[in-house]
Formats: structure tokens, C-alpha cells, sequence
């Protein structure tokens, strides 16, 4: 594969998730200038192409290792664990810490709402 080949597939992959330039420069750890150096083809650190194609599923070639709706999830389910963790830890200050059904529950409804629901915008937000 040439290297324009796998940068159109990064370009493809970041419009087909709906991701920002800024946003997945902070998601994947590289700078927003960096990002849009790779993008337009430019000269980038191997290590910065690797940390790109691995945030979005792809392999150093381009192929697609995890499949969009699969990324999606794995996202849903990272920011519904962080929120989720936000109201135990207040739970728990409160010496109110939630049952583990009741916090599996507040988990798979946050995953909802970042996969279908009212918060589906914000899933790809750092």
C-alpha cells in the first residue's frame, strides 16, 4: 500500500466515525498541527502514523482491524465507565455507594444515549 493510500484510509475512517481533527488529536495523543500534517501528507514520525491508525482500528497498512460499529462501542462503553465512575465515586463519599446492578444499569444506559441516544454527538468528544 502507498503511503496516500493509507492516509485517504485515516481520512476515510475519521469522517466514517465522525470525528474532529482536534478531537482525535487529543484522543490518539498527538498534536492538532501533527494531525493535519498527516492528513495532508506531509512528513510525520512513523510512531505518530502508528498511534492514528491504532486509535482508529487500523493497521500500520490501512486495513481495518476493528470495524466501526466495534470502535463505537468500545467508546460508548469507556465514556459510560468514566460518568459511571463519577456518580460512585460521589455515591461513595456519601457513604451511599451504589448496588453493582444499579451501577451496570446507569452503565448500559449511558452507553445507549452515546450510541442512539441525545448524547450520540458527543461520543468522539476528548
Amino acid at each position: 500500500m502507498k503511503r496516500i493510500d493509507l492516509i485517504n484510509q485515516i481520512i476515510n475512517r475519521k469522517e466514517q466515525l465522525g470525528i474532529t481533527v482536534e478531537n482525535l488529536a487529543k484522543l490518539s495523543g498527538v498534536g492538532v498541527r501533527t494531525i493535519n500534517r498527516l492528513l495532508k501528507n506531509e512528513d510525520v514520525k512513523l510512531s505518530t502514523i502508528e498511534h492514528v491508525t491504532n486509535f482508529l482500528g487500523l493497521d500500520f497498512a490501512g486495513n481495518e482491524q476493528i470495524p466501526v460499529n466495534e470502535l463505537k462501542k468500545q467508546r460508548a462503553h469507556e465514556k459510560a465507565l468514566f460518568l459511571a465512575s463519577i456518580v460512585q465515586g460521589t455515591s461513595a463519599l456519601e457513604m451511599q455507594g451504589l448496588e453493582d446492578d444499579s451501577l451496570n444499569r446507569i452503565i448500559a444506559t449511558y452507553e445507549k444515549e452515546f450510541l442512539d441516544g441525545e448524547y450520540k454527538n458527543t461520543l468522539w468528544v476528548a
